[in-house]
């Protein structure tokens, strides 16, 4: 079995005249290019933008080398707690290095999504997206012309998958419509990753229906209050694999924007991957050399500056949690915060959620994203940040009990 591509994607083979060049360039031999438009090979660049061109679809080499080492050393995540580590050995082949090749360099990871699903869906197709989860993902789906189709976040003390769902969704007519499974590791707004048993079970069911996985683990090294076995998708091998990160989360720099595809799985499905890839990356043309050439230097300060926000984020979710264990009224609760920036208060749904953020627009000159938001199935949540210093934090959350406190006529 292999995995559906688009047919936007040109999936043809080289031509003669290409063939033969590559040939030359794999032999050493050296060819005049007579349509050589390239102007950093004759002299022409600026002063202020040094060097030749190198035009590599995936993004400058020695960036993709630097990065690749990056990972391999396990990254930023180095820092986190034994319950949010690495691949797994089971799940990659090589686990002793990341392959610059198997990597391609971006703008954004949204940017990342959207190459995604020209390569793997027609118009018309469909992406499997969790539910609740971030608007972001069924908006570039609909600027692609793909469907998406929600597969439940389940809670029951902790967050998990409704494996049976989804394997019947799949299975059903308009599962023939699936092209790819997003799954977010750790989910925004839930904080929960994939836990080990549930990777096993989502990778076999989209091998078994040729549905490749997009892995977006962009928070995935702020871990708060995790299980044991949490790992990476990337690397994946069991089945075709697209895994995204970037610095906006890594370095805590949204106006960082340097986004990668880790691409894995099986070979075969790899290369055909990667050939329609490249073609996509071709055409929207490589990073620029300018921001490329600081990739090893962010990389050397993301260690560093992710223990700093998973410093803030930690002492922030203890200071939550006290200030809502000495809350007179006690109706207000924190669900279970896995990974992530974010958690979501639970507090009676005989409150609108509506209301309680305009009384605190109103009365208290504070706000917070409401849990309809990201999808919530029923009333009565808040999505909020743990960045925000400790004491503006902890100010906003004593707004948010007060709140609630005047809503209940307390």
């Amino acid at each position: 079995m292999s995995v559906h591509f688009s047919s936007r994607v040109d999936g043809s083979r080289p031509n003669a005249i290409s063939l033969a060049e590559a040939r030359c360039r794999r032999d050493g031999v050296a060819l005049t290019k007579l349509n050589d438009s390239n102007p950093t090979r004759h002299g022409l660049a600026p002063a202020l933008v040094p060097g030749v061109y190198e035009a590599n679809p995936r993004g400058p080499l020695a960036a993709r080398r630097a990065l690749a080492e990056f990972l391999a050393a396990g990254g930023a995540d180095k820092g986190a707690g034994e319950n949010a580590g690495g691949i797994p050995a089971e799940a990659h082949d090589e686990c002793s290095g990341v392959d610059p090749d198997r990597l391609y360099l971006l703008s954004s990871t949204s940017e990342a999504y959207s190459w995604l699903m020209k390569l793997l869906c027609d118009p018309g197709d469909a992406v499997l997206a969790p539910k609740p989860g971030y608007p972001l993902i069924e908006s570039i789906a609909r600027l692609e012309n793909v469907e998406t189709i929600e597969y439940s976040l389940m809670f029951d003390g902790s967050w998990f998958f409704d494996l049976p769902r989804i394997e019947e969704i799949l299975d059903s007519d308009e599962g023939s419509r699936i092209r790819a499974m997003v799954l977010i590791n750790p989910n925004n707004p839930t904080g929960s990753y994939v836990k080990p048993e549930e990777r096993r079970r989502l990778v076999a069911m989209c091998r078994e229906h040729e549905v490749a996985i997009i892995a977006d683990e962009v928070f995935f090294g702020y871990d708060l209050e995790p299980f044991a076995g949490n790992a990476r998708l990337a690397g994946e091998s069991g089945v075709l694999t697209f895994a995204l990160d970037g610095f906006s989360k890594m370095l805590a720099a949204p106006h960082a924007k340097v986004g990668w595809i880790e691409v894995s799985g099986p070979e075969a499905d790899v290369a055909e991957a990667q050939a329609r890839l490249d073609v996509i990356a071709d055409d929207f043309l490589p990073m620029s050399d300018i921001i490329a050439e600081r990739i090893p230097d962010l990389l050397a300060a993301a260690p560093g500056q992710t223990a700093r926000v998973r410093e803030r984020t930690r002492g922030n979710l203890a200071r939550l949690h006290d200030l809502l264990a000495t809350d007179p009224l006690g109706v207000t609760s924190v669900l279970r915060a896995e990974g992530g920036w974010n958690v979501l208060l639970r507090f009676p749904s005989s409150i609108d959620e509506s209301e309680l953020v305009l009384s605190l627009i109103r009365d208290h000159r504070a706000t917070a994203q409401p849990g309809f938001f990201f999808d919530m199935t029923s009333n009565g949540y808040l999505a909020v940040s743990l960045l925000p210093e400790p004491d503006v934090f902890e100010a906003g959350i004593r707004a948010v009990l007060a709140a609630i406190g005047e809503m209940l006529g307390e």
